[in-house]
């Protein structure tokens, strides 16, 4: 079995103090890992790492470390993975369309097993349904003249084999790209499950899955797959089958432990679950963007750098509000100058609208406030710049609500 530990982000573990601890080949792991790859997932500190804003899985040969979100003092595990899978699964990135994920156990598992588990139950529909199939061209020495003779291949070929055929056909089977990478990440999981209830599933799909020669997967792999009517089923394994591919990394000396790395920003997962919130609450009144896009600054020769607000609203009176997100409890301080100076960019930039920053935090609450050169006549300006903090005790669709509602509130006042 392997051993499961769960840390909060910007938490430590080290090899010689504290619990839970690091063995010193794990360590060493990490340390080859974090030198290799450069990720920012976690810093290396003396005997021990130190994590970053990154939240998820991180899996090294046998050890499985779960990093959570964490904004209080709280430290009910349980609870913080509650409400990271269902951020995760509110803005999209645990969606899955397999009829069985409704029976998934989401809110008592860890992290990693759910991707397992979704990736298993797209895989388990797709076969139920059946695995399609396409025509590929293939190049044999046959005994029989079919499809087109190749005559260069086949004059070097078969000089002194007159009896055979250098030939081109078709051939309509189920070797293709699609199900090519389903197989492999069947294989991969395999190799680094260790979770015995999903042995015997796995082992039941890879024997009911057609022999595919094995393929080499990178970026580049994903980005020339186009879906159509007929194979649009596939797309949400696809995209699980990519996370998990792109982002194991075996031990290339020969070593066990394999690297497995799942991890997500945690504050573009916050800007994203709010941004999904306010656009699926929307009653007409909005017109609500993520990441758009204005142009700042250039150079003489024409290099052009873009601001990106996390959200934009605009409402039909064709008043702006630009709401930026930040993962980070405040408490009752302020935010700090940098917040500031960039939210004052965006008020100046974007038609003198309303800005807010939006925390997070124990209760909904908006503290007012205004740029001091916007004062005129010591009357407070309407262009303002305000702080919102909103309660994230639920992350699923009626949390969501509740959150959009608040904010919506706060901005129209």
């Amino acid at each position: 079995m392997n051993n499961i530990v769960t840390v909060f982000e910007h938490d430590s573990i080290y090899i010689n103090k504290g619990y839970p601890k690091l063995t010193l080949e794990e360590f060493k792991a990490l340390q080859l890992f974090h030198k290799e790859k450069n990720f920012p997932y976690y810093d290396l500190v003396n005997k021990g790492v130190r994590f970053c804003e990154y939240v998820g899985v991180l899996q090294v040969g046998k050890l499985t470390i779960e990093v959570l979100p964490k904004t209080d003092r709280n430290n009910d595990t349980k609870y913080w993975r509650s409400l990271l899978i269902d951020m995760l699964k509110s803005s999209g990135i645990f969606d899955t369309k397999a009829p069985t994920s409704a029976q998934l156990k989401l809110k008592s598992n860890f992290v990693l097993n759910h991707y397992f588990e979704m990736f298993i139950s797209e895989v388990e529909q797709l076969l139920h349904y059946g695995l399609i199939k396409r025509y590929r061209k293939t190049e044999q020495n046959s005994f029989s003249l079919k499809g087109k003779l190749l005559f260069s291949k086949h004059l070097s070929s078969n000089f002194v084999h007159h009896e055979r055929f250098y030939v081109q056909h078709a051939i309509y089977d189920y070797e293709h790209l699609f199900n090519q990478v389903l197989l492999k990440t069947l294989c991969l999981l395999r190799h680094i499950n260790f979770k015995h209830k999903l042995s015997g599933r796995l082992a039941t799909l890879i024997l009911n899955f057609p022999e595919l020669k094995d393929i080499k997967v990178s970026e580049s792999t994903f980005e020339n797959i186009l879906y159509d009517r007929k194979n649009q089923g596939y797309q949400k394994a696809i995209e699980i089958a990519k996370l998990l591919l792109l982002n194991y990394h075996p031990d290339i000396n020969g070593g066990r432990n394999h690297v497995l790395a799942l991890m997500f920003d945690m504050n573009q997962l916050w800007e994203k679950f709010v941004l999904k919130a306010l656009q699926r609450n929307n009653d007409g009144k909005f017109n609500i963007y993520g990441q758009t896009s204005k142009k700042f600054w250039k150079t003489k020769g024409g290099k052009i750098k873009n601001m990106k607000p996390d959200i934009v609203i605009e409402s039909r009176e064709q008043q702006f509000y630009i709401l930026d997100t930040k993962w980070k409890n405040i408490g009752e301080s302020y935010p700090s100058d940098d917040d500031l100076r960039q939210m004052f960019t965006y008020h100046k930039y974007h038609k003198h609208a309303h800005v807010f920053l939006v925390y997070p935090g124990e209760r909904y609450k908006i503290l007012r406030g205004a740029f001091m050169n916007e004062l005129v006549n010591h009357e407070e300006s309407k262009n303002q710049c305000s702080i919102i903090k909103v309660m994230i005790s639920r992350g699923n669709a009626i949390g969501q609500k509740e959150l959009a509602e608040k904010i919506f509130e706060f901005i129209e006042i």
